[in-house]
């Protein structure tokens, strides 16, 4: 179950903003630490995304499987975690 709030939704339009903004920079033929700094800060955004959204899935899904009660739903919700962190870590 989501729950992304509108203060996300609106965090990945701004970011598409950004990369648009880096594309037209690039087409533009601008200089290239411009270009290099621009896409830093796309990266931060979206790793500013990430983590709102992994706190609101350990606030929302994680809490939820653990107020269950339900030991399989629980493991399911941390192997998911423990999946992911090892996805990073590649």
């Amino acid at each position: 179950m989501a729950h992304h709030s509108t203060s996300t939704l609106n965090r990945f339009k701004r970011i598409e903003g950004q990369v648009r903004g880096v594309a037209q920079m690039v087409a533009d033929d601008r200089y290239c630490i411009d270009i290099l700094t621009q896409i830093q800060a796309v990266k931060a955004a979206l790793a500013k995304a990430e983590s709102e959204i992994l706190k609101n899935h350990a606030a929302c899904c994680v809490a939820e499987a653990i107020g269950s009660g339900d030991p399989a739903e629980q493991r399911a919700k941390f192997d998911e975690l423990v999946e992911l962190f090892e996805r990073v870590k590649r």
